[in-house]
């Protein structure tokens, strides 16, 4: 049985980073460069349900961030800085996660990837893309251009996925808790 469970977790996470690239890639456009709008942000409420999600997520971000290096939409860094920003965000997240309040759930759940985005990648913007132009100023505009396009996904779209995973205890079917020993 505990290679069943290991399996299962490959194949979640697997799936995971797919769905996160395929989501970030359908709708391009949107999700390169300082203002971001990536559907696939939403996802990264995930890690509160699985382990697998971590993973998932950070894998899956890595193969969007290649796929925006191949368009022209993104630099190296992003692939380096993004990834590591959605690794951080998605250990914090499953942290808040074990959380049994419902109300700090909710409420903070979304919220690693929002600052941890907006910090990392606005410091990524800041230094590697405003060709020398590297202030402070132009850092609290990074911050908070990938702050609202964060937060705006990851609240908007991430609650509503939240109460899909719980109703009916959703998430624990999808990602089999408790049913491989």
């Amino acid at each position: 049985m505990k290679n069943s469970k290991k399996i299962y977790q490959l194949v979640s996470a697997s799936l995971i980073a797919a769905m996160y690239a395929v989501l970030t890639f359908v709708i391009a456009q949107f999700a390169y460069g300082a203002v971001q709008l990536r559907l696939s942000e939403a996802l990264t409420v995930l890690p509160m349900y699985t382990s697998s999600a971590i993973p998932g997520l950070t894998v899956g971000c890595l193969l969007a961030n290649i796929i925006g290096l191949s368009l022209g939409k993104t630099m190296i860094w992003d692939v380096l800085f993004g990834t590591m920003a959605s690794l951080i965000a998605a250990v914090l997240t499953r942290w808040i996660g074990k959380s049994k309040n419902r109300a700090v759930r909710y409420l903070l759940g979304p919220f690693p990837a929002v600052i941890v985005n907006a910090i990392i990648v606005g410091i990524e913007i800041t230094i590697f893309f405003t060709d020398g132009a590297a202030s402070m100023a132009a850092f609290w505009m990074n911050f908070f251009s990938v702050f609202i396009g964060q937060a705006i996904v990851c609240y908007a779209i991430g609650i509503p996925l939240m109460l899909l995973m719980e109703r009916n205890d959703l998430y624990k079917r999808i990602f089999r808790i408790d049913s491989i020993q």
